[in-house]
């Protein structure tokens, strides 16, 4: 599956008086990685919008392992692991000097159509085609 590894460094806006991420941020981490990924495979959000078709998240879990702190380099790596019927991507989020794994996750997406505002219930074919995948 295609997968990318974006390097962040945790800023001061993004801390607590702990010095440690907000839990909130996670998500923002996540949609930065989950961006590359999808520039990646010539689908950014524009190219979505260009194809007709919307990718709104229906799904959203986050494991949290060990905290993010100020001014720490993580490695957030964005993987896809399926795309027939739904988009999920998987991230994990890691200590890019020590590899500790410090929270994982995943995001469910489906496509709709922008013309008639439906909920598609097989991915469409620009998504197989982006990916590379016959069908």
């Amino acid at each position: 599956m295609i997968e990318v590894d974006v390097i962040i460094k945790i800023p001061f806006h993004d801390v607590d008086l702990m010095a440690i991420a907000w839990h909130g941020h996670y998500v923002k981490y996540f949609e930065i990685a989950r961006s590359e990924l999808f520039s990646k495979i010539g689908y950014n959000y524009q190219e979505m919008a260009d194809s007709g078709y919307a990718w709104p998240v229906i799904g959203l879990n986050i494991k949290y392992v060990k905290p993010a702190t100020l001014g720490k380099n993580i490695n957030v790596r964005a993987k896809i692991v399926e795309f027939e019927n739904r988009l999920k991507v998987d991230f994990l989020i890691t200590d890019l000097e020590t590899g500790r794994k410090l929270t994982k996750g995943t995001t469910t997406q489906v496509a709709v159509d922008m013309n008639t505002q439906e909920m598609c219930f097989v991915s469409p074919d620009i998504l197989f085609e982006k990916l590379g995948v016959k069908r």
